[in-house]
């Protein structure tokens, strides 16, 4: 007979094993490295977690012992942890340790502990494995009267209140409001070097409408499917009211509109976890998405940097204490005569200067100048090698453009006109928003820029002045560091710094925005 899946609203256990055999077991081990795979094992082996992590063992003096096989069982755990420390200090290669986890010492299955262990030890190691998206807790307003209740919630954008967080309670909440039907397992780890607490949620697909995703053996082992398992992580930094939320993750194959449902379905059920009686909330997109969490804990972090980006980060530094209020001007630099330098040095120094040619003389000029631009412009932000790397940049321009010019500027052409659009966009009433492709799918961008739109309380939309037109311009800057990029291309003159707009800095710290008038629209800019 099959065995039955009996429905829970509460949450997986962590020392619930899953069978050796299932490929989520070796699809998980086989992501670490020899080394962490080791270094994680021998953690499985402490004292502290026997009782979520404990090795199959057998006592050596009874007479049906298995002393044949690969991998015959040990007696102790001390025994175990000399093994696992020989294979750490001799070569060899990782599916033999993997082989032996899962044929050996723990060949009655892995408890959800150890699988998660496994993860997030992978995401300390390869920390741009997971694409997160920064969302804003903001309290919404107490409704007053039976109107107000049934209505739309507001954002109460004059209180300053910052929910309480208890990891237990938030975990019930969070299981009765968005997953009161699905297996889930979570597990709350301390970043090793970030000021973060990151919950893993390890989720399988409810029985309701799945075959069996989970299915229970015995007291404390299931089987699971790996078509049907998500995981999807949580970081609360410290002392910020943000929310980092990375993209759910499948195991195996899997439809990617059931992820994005599953991630909406968390993102709607965060702000009611944490909300209490009298006191909601709700999260609000910051448009700032990356795989860099060292990244989002500059931008959206506890410290001062959120705050000022690009040039504004010197007043930042609480080292250097600048401020910007402060009227004293900068000391002037030494004259040639208080430097130090002999009359004979400055003889050859001034030979040195004639024999450079003019035009040289004015490219050194003007490379010097473009590197006191960038600093000017972006300060100590946007450098190679400041681990602080956006990868993708979506831009969308909303500026109209003139469909005249004056004669003056273009005697030798006349009257230039820019073509108008032939897909019958010219009334009045669709020139205030950029075109969207009739056919194909709907770009991500413009998907966000109109939620945010519908989301804003103010109405942003601005009529067209008569004699212009509004094309559909998207900019889309790729690399490891973006910024950084554009930073260089300042510096060797590519980009005219003095001109350049302020969101192209990287102070707004967005990474999805539309401009308008030379400013991201909902963010405060700089402008051109």
């Amino acid at each position: 007979m099959a065995p039955i899946s009996i429905p829970t609203s509460s949450r997986l256990p962590s020392s619930l094993r899953l069978e050796a055999t299932n490929p989520i077991v070796s699809k998980t081990l086989s992501r670490l490295s020899r080394p962490s795979l080791i270094s994680i094992v021998l953690d499985w082996l402490d004292e502290n977690n026997q009782a979520l992590s404990a090795p199959y063992l057998v006592d050596t003096d009874e007479e049906d012992y298995p002393e044949d096989g690969l991998y015959p069982p040990a007696s102790s755990v001390g025994e175990l942890r000399e093994i696992y420390s020989d294979l750490q200090a001799r070569k060899g290669s990782k599916r033999e340790v993997v082989d032996r986890i899962i044929e050996g010492d723990w060949r009655d299955g892995l408890s959800l502990y150890q699988l998660a262990m496994v993860d997030l030890q992978y995401l300390y190691d390869h920390p741009t494995s997971q694409k997160w998206s920064a969302y804003r807790i903001v309290p919404l307003r107490t409704p007053s009267s039976s109107t107000e209740a049934e209505a739309h919630p507001k954002v109460n954008k004059e209180s300053l209140t910052v929910p309480r967080f208890h990891p237990s309670t938030f975990l019930q909440q969070l299981q009765a409001q968005v997953l009161p039907d699905v297996k889930a397992h979570y597990n709350f780890d301390r970043h090793k070097s970030l000021p973060i607490l990151i919950l893993r949620i390890f989720i399988l697909d409810s029985p309701y409408n799945t075959d069996l995703a989970a299915t229970r053996h015995g007291g404390d082992r299931i089987s699971a499917n790996s078509d049907s398992s998500r995981t999807v992580y949580i970081a609360f930094p410290d002392a910020s009211p943000h929310i980092f939320i990375s993209k759910s993750q499948t195991v195996g194959p899997a439809a990617s509109g059931e992820s994005k449902s599953l991630r909406s379905l968390i993102v709607e059920g965060i702000p009611k976890a944490l909300s209490r009686p009298r006191e909601r909330y709700t999260l609000k997109s910051t448009s700032l998405s990356t795989r860099n969490l060292t990244e989002l804990i500059h931008r959206r972090g506890s410290g001062r940097t959120n705050a000022a980006g690009g040039g504004w980060s010197v007043y930042a530094d609480p080292k250097k204490k600048v401020s910007p209020l402060n009227t004293v001007l900068p000391t002037p630099p030494a004259s040639e005569g208080d430097d130090g330098v002999g009359t004979g040095a400055k003889e050859v120094e001034f030979s040195r200067k004639r024999a450079v040619s003019p035009a040289t003389e004015r490219e050194e000029r003007a490379a010097k100048r473009a590197k006191r631009v960038a600093q000017a412009r972006f300060g100590d932000t946007a450098k190679v090698d400041d681990g602080k790397g956006v990868e993708r940049v979506d831009i969308v321009i909303e500026d109209p453009f003139r469909m005249e010019t004056r004669r003056e500027t273009a005697p030798d052409h006349g009257n230039l006109t820019f073509p108008r659009s032939s897909d019958g966009e010219g009334s009045d009433g669709e020139r205030d928003r950029p075109r969207e492709s009739r056919a194909g799918r709907r770009s991500n961008v413009q998907e966000i820029l109109n939620q945010e739109r519908d989301e804003d309380d103010i109405d942003q939309e601005v009529e067209v002045p008569e004699g212009r037109w509004r094309p559909n311009v998207r900019l889309t800057f790729h690399g490891t560091h973006v910024f950084a990029g554009i930073r260089q291309l300042v510096e060797q003159g590519v980009i005219d710094g003095e001109r350049m707009p302020g969101w192209m800095t990287g102070e707004e710290g967005v990474t999805i925005g539309a401009v308008r008038h030379g400013r991201i629209r909902g963010h405060k800019g700089s402008g051109i």
